[in-house]
């Protein structure tokens, strides 16, 4: 009894214990889990955290793709351009120098004529009979001239003879004299009249073309430096460009030509024309520099086989000099603007580029002279300025600067 008492006491606290046992084991279970939970946690927000106060780099920015040119050395002529005005290498008004009665015009307005051409005829009628009229007088003073030398002659044998008196053989010389000047003046007036019935056929003093006529058939014209013009009459065959030189060019360019007797290369374009077709040369430079505008005028002549060149017509001047220089170029396109200041991009070897200021000259053909700021050799971005900046790494497209011009053509 006493041993059953004890196995179920045993058994008892046996079964209480293992329950007792279990209890801290589930919690400390618990306990562990709920810790495991926050430290995941924590480190999740921990990530979190440092990934949005540091977050990961976004992939490598593609390089952008340019055109790159290398800065290239010439040797060149300088050039100026001006503005100038065409003018006539021979302009006539055509003026009447007898008056009269116009009885025609022998030509259309605006027409070419040739040296000798008849332009207008005055009637001639009262000239033909002034002509007449003064060959009958030149006639009469002949026969005068005539009789009185073979008075004189019969009296230098009278007087050889004694036989008249010396005072009568004077006067007979003089009166034979005096025979013959009438005669000299009459042929005088009988040239003027006919040169007046020339000048009756009006005729083209050079070749070219004339303007409209000033007036009609059927009106009476009168002569005098007053009197208006029948028409005006240009040369064709050349025309002159006139235009001012300011004070540098002309020290750099034409004074020197002018000291070794040389000349200066000048071109010249139209207004509806690129570039300057036509090559002239220059003819004559003014003797002083106008103190107001501190340029000297020069004029310049160009052959106009074709007629376009017309007197008055707006004109494109080029005017270089005739010693060839070296020359940085390049492209125009390549050149950006910071307020007053040029510059360009350079490309290093590792493709990056890099802002350089630079000054600029004149144009030489297409391209850019270069006078500070570069070196031959460097490479330059010449397209593409809007979409890179100093310090971009790029792909660089190597193409050739644009084509040089030694000399101005229509094509520039």
């Amino acid at each position: 009894m006493s041993d059953s008492l004890n196995n179920s006491a045993t058994h008892a606290s046996t079964k209480l214990g293992t329950k007792l046992g279990t209890k801290p084991r589930r919690l400390a279970l618990a306990v562990s889990a709920v810790l495991f939970i926050l430290i995941v946690g924590a480190g999740i927000v921990g990530a979190i955290r440092v990934h949005a106060s540091n977050p990961e780099p976004k992939g490598a920015a593609v390089a952008t793709n340019v055109d790159v040119a290398e800065v290239i050395s010439r040797s060149i002529i300088d050039w100026q351009s001006y503005s100038g005005k065409l003018e006539a290498v021979e302009r006539v008004e055509i003026r009447p120098l007898v008056g009269g009665t116009l009885t025609a015009v022998h030509f259309k307005d605006g027409s070419l004529v040739k040296k000798g051409d008849l332009l207008f005829t005055i009637d001639p009628r009262p000239y033909l009979a002034e002509v007449a009229k003064v060959q009958a007088q030149l006639a009469a003073a002949q026969a005068r001239s005539d009789y009185t030398a073979s008075d004189v002659t019969r009296a230098e044998r009278l007087l050889a003879d004694n036989a008249i008196a010396r005072r009568d053989y004077e006067e007979k010389q003089n009166a034979a004299r005096e025979a013959a000047a009438n005669v000299l003046a009459a042929k005088a007036a009988l040239q003027v009249a006919k040169l007046n019935l020339e000048y009756t056929q009006i005729t083209a003093p050079i070749s070219g073309r004339i303007s409209r006529a000033e007036i009609t058939s059927g009106n009476v014209i009168a002569v005098g430096v007053n009197s208006a013009p029948l028409s005006t009459l240009v040369s064709v065959s050349q025309v002159y460009a006139a235009f001012d030189v300011d004070e540098q060019s002309y020290l750099k360019f034409v004074h020197p030509a002018q000291a070794k007797n040389a000349q200066v290369s000048v071109y010249l374009g139209l207004a509806n024309e690129e570039g300057y077709s036509r090559q002239g040369k220059v003819t004559s430079i003014d003797n002083r520099v106008d103190a107001l505008s501190g340029t000297i005028r020069v004029r310049a002549v160009f052959d106009n086989q074709d007629g376009m060149l017309l007197p008055g017509l707006f004109a494109r001047i080029h005017l270089g000099g005739n010693v060839p220089h070296q020359a940085l170029l390049i492209d125009e396109k390549a050149i950006g603007t910071d307020q007053d200041k040029r510059f360009v991009l350079i490309v290093d070897k590792d493709n990056h580029t890099a802002y350089r200021e630079v000054h600029v000259g004149a144009r030489q053909g297409d391209l850019m002279i270069v006078e500070a700021g570069l070196h031959a050799g460097e490479h330059i971005v010449v397209n593409g300025l809007q979409r890179t900046h100093p310090g971009d790494t790029i792909t660089p497209n190597m193409v050739p600067m644009s084509k040089i011009a030694t000399a101005p053509s229509a094509t520039l």
